[in-house]
């Protein structure tokens, strides 16, 4: 199994995260997938934005889609953008975010964009809420959904949480992950993709270890290192 190189939030060192234009240069410069954020609009749109706030502008949230700047897309445009790569939506609906929405809407919601958008097979959809990834599941059962473990959470007890609710994957920090965490995934039929792998070391030994992917800052050199295991 080759390990896979995702783009975090597409190719940052040569244009500005979570862009369209992000997403082409990873395309181009030969990642296998990126990841990329989803969180909702004032008006119900599905915009692409890492953080819960627009800087200088106020709270997604808050804010319809033309009032967002013009470098953020929509959902289904990166979708499209990212036809034949491999993409992992991370929603975003954290319990301290501005607008947090214990109903779950941006999660019903992007699990019925990601399944009409024709490209589901090639979407794992991934969150660090358990309630967030229950939803997908109850409105697309056939999606792929990976549980974010945060760096200061117990690893093990994350990986008997996704064994348990039966998620595909799971996504530790790069500094929670060694061999025995990686055969026991395997051994439940958890692929295991590694967050923010950056320094070479740590590619290399991600590598070793046969994650099945990276998520990474750092795309040509997770690609070198991916060539070199």
């Amino acid at each position: 199994m080759t390990t896979a190189v995702f783009a975090h939030r597409g190719d940052t060192s040569h244009a500005v995260e979570n862009t369209l234009e992000a997403f082409l240069e990873a395309r181009r410069r030969g990642a296998d997938g990126v990841e990329l954020d989803v969180r909702r609009s004032a008006d119900g749109a599905l915009v692409v934005h890492h953080d819960a706030v627009v800087a200088g502008m106020g709270p997604v949230s808050e804010l319809s889609v033309h009032e967002m700047p013009p470098h953020v897309p929509l959902l289904g445009e990166a979708l499209a953008t990212c036809h034949g790569m491999r993409v992992n939506v991370e929603v975003k609906n954290g319990p301290a975010d501005p607008g947090h929405d214990p109903s779950e809407v941006v999660a019903t919601a992007t699990a019925t964009a990601v399944a009409e958008s024709g490209e589901a097979s090639q979407v794992l959809i991934s969150s660090f809420e358990v309630p967030t990834l229950a939803a997908v599941r109850a409105a697309e059962p056939s999606l792929a959904v990976g549980l974010l473990v945060g760096w200061q959470s117990d690893p093990l007890a994350a990986l008997e949480l996704a064994v348990e609710r039966r998620f595909q994957a799971i996504h530790p920090f790069v500094t929670q992950v060694d061999g025995p965490f990686v055969a026991r995934a395997h051994a439940a039929g958890l692929a295991v993709n590694v967050w923010t792998v950056n320094a070479p070391g740590d590619l290399d030994a991600m590598v070793g270890l046969g994650v099945d992917g990276v998520i990474t800052d750092r795309l040509e050199q997770a690609l070198a290192a991916v060539r070199r295991g």
